[in-house]
């Protein structure tokens, strides 16, 4: 307060990483699109841009990306920079009890204003007071406070400051009286004022902070690589982030190429003519696991003095041992960096010692300025002098749990990808489909425990009880899952890291980041028997014949379950007919099952349906469809007699 009285101005300067982000990709879009840039004068209507914030799109885009805002932008459809504005200001304890309304009247709700003067004012925000500015303009014009006053009632009223607030109260009924306006409604007014104005924002600031989240989403719309790229060399100390980000780029169809000795720089980035000639992101070296800066120099210095690579004793010969050590050669080898010397990486790890030990020889004799016995000689005649890397590799799994270690995400595949197919059958939902499901939502996800942790509940019935806190990874993303401690104890034995499950429960809305609240926990090599929700049988040829129906019926009841049954068969004018079995015939859906239908029928005889495509109680008919037909069949068909 004192720099104030004193007359001096004061200023706030926020030292945002996301200005060199910008400028990165800005330089990087410039190189690669061969034209001038100038992110001051871009078009601030750009309709594109705003369909990015309409999607939700925003993960990466400044202020913008969190599960949260990303709902109420799809809900508010922005239009115009006033709209981001106004977002950025309601999205915060107080005011987020104002974003309904102001979305509601955005998209036409009519409302009302006491006074002329106070619709005009905030018109732009549909008559919610959301800026301290508002609040001075409403205080100076409806009741004749000089602007100089009425910005320090506008700060009094955002820190409570009784004594100010009510010492202005009386001059601004007394200016509101001398425009006409009565008495009740000054007071009501007033009321508003101060109601609205304890969590009104500073719009400058809010202003500046839309106009960055804008530039940022230009350059996410018009040069995504680009953009990505800087976003992910600027997070590369956050394995988390940089896994987000990376996930983001293969959702937006950009790859993300591993890191490699021969072709990565420190930072991510983009290579123009990449895989299938669109332009791709290489991975930084000093992105992975355990490399420092010395050690990325010293890499990229022996590059750029001698060349490419050519194997890893060559890579042991040539960098200096004090700055790459026996751990950040492990590293590279284990995510991939060594691939592109033709070299598999099992192999490489067995001759680690030798490379090592040669290059250690090389750099004493350097040091001490003696000629090596290998001095001079051509490089095809020093790889002669070598061993020979020996054609090893580890098994995928081995592979991928390297790649997760060194990199904190998988390169080669996923390990989910293998179970992609149980996954899509009985997952209702992805990690990446809560945020736009409403509170309470029941769903099914399925994927990989990442982490498990536990805490002690501090109120409540339970209190003094540990909860479980998994995170589950899918192929989507992740999300946090909790356990209460009945459940907890419950399922403790599967909660392994790696383990892959299906978690039944309601989705949890009351934070940011939506979560799931569990109720059920079901694992991989359960999942058929507990959540699908029947079974087809396909009947091809001549399987309809009644003594395989007889075989069929016999496997059948010696499976008895609780799932229905489903028969599928073609007719001879190649109509396709699907039947419901009687009511009597239900099984379980085991291996044994999958096997005895596989020897009687054929190995892809048997489906089992999971509750995205189960289908609806027995119908009084089935139904059919032929060359794009609905036809309605009788179910008393000969072909069913031995399964009613």
């Amino acid at each position: 307060p004192t720099v104030e009285l004193c007359g001096l101005l004061k200023m706030d300067f926020l030292g945002l990483r996301t200005l060199t982000v910008m400028e990165r990709a800005r330089r990087m879009a410039e190189q690669h699109h061969g034209r001038s840039i100038d992110l001051d004068r871009i078009d601030l209507d750009d309709q594109r841009v705003f369909e990015l914030f309409r999607r939700g799109d925003t993960r990466g885009v400044f202020q913008f990306e969190s599960a949260g805002m990303r709902d109420v932008l799809i809900r508010m459809r922005p239009n115009r920079i006033e709209d981001l504005i106004a977002a950025n200001a309601l999205y915060r304890p107080g005011p987020m009890a104002y974003i309904d309304s102001y979305i509601a009247r955005k998209h036409g709700e009519k409302w009302t204003a006491p006074h002329p003067i106070m619709a005009e004012v905030l018109r732009e925000t549909h008559g919610i007071m959301v800026y301290q500015e508002q609040v001075s303009r409403l205080v100076n014009r409806l009741g004749g406070i000089e602007l100089k006053r009425a910005f320090r009632l506008a700060k009094a009223i955002s820190k409570k400051k009784t004594q100010m607030i009510e010492a202005e109260k009386g001059p601004f009924i007394e200016g509101c009286a001398a425009k006409g306006v009565a008495r009740e409604t000054a007071e009501r007014i007033f009321a508003d004022i101060l109601q609205f104005g304890g969590y009104a924002f500073n719009k400058a600031h809010s202003t500046g902070y839309a106009l960055v989240a804008y530039k940022t989403a230009y350059l996410k719309t018009y040069f995504p690589t680009e953009y990505m790229a800087a976003l992910l060399t600027f997070e590369m100390g956050d394995t988390e982030k940089v896994v987000e980000y990376i996930e983001e780029c293969r959702r937006m169809g950009i790859g993300v190429a591993p890191p490699d000795i021969n072709s990565s720089d420190r930072d991510f980035t983009v290579i123009p003519g990449g895989r299938d000639g669109k332009p791709l992101i290489r991975f930084g070296l000093g992105a992975i696991k355990g490399l420092g800066d010395k050690a990325v120099s010293a890499i990229l210095g022996a590059r750029e003095k001698g060349g490419p690579f050519r194997s890893i004793f060559d890579f042991c010969e040539r960098v200096d041992p004090a700055a790459v050590n026996r751990a950040v050669l492990e590293a590279l080898i284990k995510c991939g960096a060594f691939d592109s010397t033709g070299a598999m990486r099992k192999g490489l790890m067995t001759v680690l010692d030798d490379a090592i030990a040669q290059g250690a020889s090389l750099a004493a004799d350097r040091k001490a300025g003696q000629m090596s016995l290998f001095a001079g000689l051509a490089p095809e005649q020093m790889a002669a002098c070598r061993r020979a890397v020996p054609p090893l590799q580890w098994s995928e799994s081995e592979m991928l749990a390297h790649e997760k270690a060194t990199l904190g995400f998988y390169v080669t595949s996923h390990p989910l990808s293998m179970h992609a197919g149980t996954l899509a059958r009985y997952a209702t939902a992805r990690t990446a489909d809560l945020a736009r499901l409403r509170d309470g939502t029941e769903v099914t996800l399925g994927g990989m425990i990442s982490k498990v942790r536990t805490v002690v509940t501090r109120s409540g019935r339970n209190a003094g009880s540990k909860m479980g806190i998994i995170l589950l990874e899918d192929l989507a993303g992740q999300v946090e899952a909790i356990l209460f401690p009945r459940d907890l104890e419950r399922f403790r034995d599967r909660l392994t890291p790696d383990e892959v499950v299906f978690l039944r429960g309601q989705v949890d809305r009351k934070r940011e980041q939506p979560s799931l609240r569990v109720s059920e926990l079901v694992p991989l090599d359960q999942a058929d028997e507990t959540l699908s929700t029947a079974v087809v049988i396909r009947l091809r040829g001549g399987h309809a014949d009644s003594q395989r129906l007889r075989d069929l019926q016999r496997i059948l009841r010696a499976h008895a379950g609780d799932k229905p049954v489903y028969l599928e068969l073609w007719t001879s004018g190649r109509l396709k007919v699907t039947l419901r079995a009687g009511p009597r015939v239900a099984v379980r859906p085991t291996p044994e099952l999958r096997k005895a239908v596989g020897d009687l029928l054929g190995s892809e005889a048997l489906e089992i349906l999971g509750p995205i495509r189960g289908l609806p109680p027995a119908p009084a008919a089935a139904e059919s469809t032929h060359d794009g037909r609905d036809v309605r069949v009788p179910q008393g068909r000969p072909m069913a007699s031995h399964l009613t």
